[in-house]
């Protein structure tokens, strides 16, 4: 099992060394080297402590834990241990909990908010509205969520006289039931919404949590779970484990007291961390890969369908698995769309995430972006015309890549087929509505996919013939209650809104006689 997102973890060492990149962020560096936190205590890593680099600076942010596996076991044995108690509280004990925790992100957005951004390079605008206000959201709604009815009566059932005994009209109900000890393996796009939305549902269904943060930006959980420890979450409920390699996010995945995994990141990984799963019946929540495809249709408006592909230049430079990276464009509209959008991107400012004027700023890590640079190359090898971006940006320091747009790609290319996870677009011509569905379809994801058409009734039957977990038409809006999960090789499973506390739930069947 690798480190989740792809890229390479910064090398382990410890804070007494200091490395060339040895100046830190202002206003986000921690008092000292994280700790581990397991059943309710700050615990020493046995492994020491990692680097954790700012992506725009290249300078050191703080130094995260390494914990060994032995630290992980005990971790989950601390979230078994809690278990009894934390699934027997009320749902009232619960929800005061989670709304206490958003209320202290909320009144702590800004200092947490450029933690975030130096980890994860994010913009202000960005690390502040999406990434900790809305893990705050998240809380709050499963502060709701925790008192959304566990029942479901089921219509009585008249069972005529036989081996099983008399004439009688049996009764049931459908138990929504906590499923016990949550491993949560969280993504480095978003350090905050992200792990919120797996922790929140999970608490608030009674469930136990352990929590492996992806190795690039670690510390914002941290400052998490000291929100829900200053809410009042007993010990043990919530452990977080940290590493720069594999062996955390492996023994937080094949530990004996663990019954199910969530995880986000790429499908190599996902596929890995099932097949474990599998070996112990875990369930499992995945979402992982995504090469969302954008339908635009002649008719469709190209100031609405530009600027929402264009998304995949900007937000989380292009870092996330929803965008709509693969644009599939009526004839009678490519040369117009091709041209809107190389405008677009050439528009965008990239640089430093903490400048206000900044649009795109920096990807991960150096190696995250030597990757998608070196699909780039690969679409000019494979025929792709490099109509925007293509080579970096001139910037001293930082793993910035420019806003790049692919055009006459076919569908064989590799930057067609594969996940970049960057700001490049790769577009393909159409002819009609047959042919739009087949090359959507053509894909081994099936996450979200889009629709732009000025015929509304053409669009939503469009919609519904796409493979994928969802699908925008005209928009790359989400509705937060809307289930969220992938078709293919894009996930297991749904979440967000009540679908979330479905997923970490086990349901349970109550008959008695009437």
């Amino acid at each position: 099992m690798s480190p989740v997102g792809g890229s390479e973890p910064s090398e382990r060492s410890e804070p007494s060394e200091r490395s060339e990149r040895s100046e830190r962020s202002e206003r986000s560096e921690p008092s000292g080297p994280q700790r581990l936190f397991i059943g309710g205590a700050w615990v020493e890593p046995d492994g020491g402590h990692y680097e954790v680099i700012d992506p725009a600076t290249e300078g050191v942010v703080g130094w995260a834990p390494e914990a060994s596996r032995d630290q992980v076991y005990a971790a989950a044995a601390a979230a078994r241990e809690a278990f009894g108690s934390w699934s027997r509280t009320s749902p009232e004990e619960r929800a005061v909990i989670l709304a206490r925790t958003a209320e202290h992100i909320q009144r702590r957005l800004v200092p947490y908010a450029g933690l975030a951004q130096a980890e994860s390079g994010a913009t202000t605008g960005t690390a502040r509205a999406m990434q900790v206000a809305v893990g705050a959201s998240r809380f709050r709604r499963y502060a709701k969520g925790a008192l959304e009815p566990v029942e479901q009566p089921l219509p009585p059932q008249i069972n005529e006289a036989g081996p099983l005994g008399r004439a009688a009209v049996t009764g049931a109900l459908a138990i929504r039931q906590p499923v016990g000890v949550v491993t949560c393996i969280t993504s480095y796009n978003n350090p905050w919404a992200n792990p919120a939305g797996k922790i929140a549902p999970a608490l608030a269904m009674g469930n136990t949590v352990v929590v492996k943060p992806a190795p690039q930006d670690p510390l914002s959980v941290y400052r998490l779970v000291e929100a829900l420890q200053a809410a009042g979450a007993p010990p043990g409920v919530v452990n977080v484990v940290s590493g720069s390699g594999a062996e955390a996010g492996e023994a937080a995945v094949d530990s004996p007291d663990v019954d199910m995994v969530s995880f986000t990141g790429s499908t190599a990984v996902g596929q890995r961390i099932a097949e474990v799963c599998g070996r112990g019946m875990k369930r499992q929540l995945m979402e992982l890969g995504g090469k969302g495809a954008a339908v635009v249709f002649d008719d469709a408006d190209l100031g609405s369908a530009v600027a929402g592909i264009g998304t995949t230049f900007s937000f989380y430079s292009g870092q996330i698995c929803t965008a709509p990276t693969r644009v599939l464009a009526q004839r009678g509209v490519y040369d117009a769309l091709v041209a809107h959008l190389a405008a677009y991107a050439g528009r965008l400012p990239v640089g430093d995430p903490r400048d206000p004027g900044t649009v795109v700023g920096p990807v991960i890590s150096a190696a995250h972006r030597d990757r998608v640079e070196s699909y780039v190359e690969l679409g000019r090898k494979e025929g792709a015309r490099v109509v925007a971006g293509g080579e970096g940006p001139s910037l001293d320091r930082g793993f910035y890549v420019a806003p790049t747009l692919l055009a006459d790609c076919t569908p064989d290319m590799r930057v067609v087929r594969e996940e970049i996870f960057g700001p490049v677009v790769v577009v393909l011509p159409f002819g009609d509505e047959e042919e739009a569905v087949a090359l959507a379809n053509d894909s081994d994801y099936g996450l979200i996919d889009y629709v732009w058409s000025g015929d509304v009734a053409r669009a939503f039957r469009v919609a519904r013939r796409l493979r994928a977990g969802g699908v925008g038409v005209n928009t790359v809006g989400r509705n937060m209650e809307a289930p969220f999960g992938g078709f293919k090789k894009s996930g297991v499973g749904r979440d967000v809104g009540s679908y979330a506390l479905h997923a970490y739930s086990e349901v349970q069947a109550v008959v008695w006689p009437g």
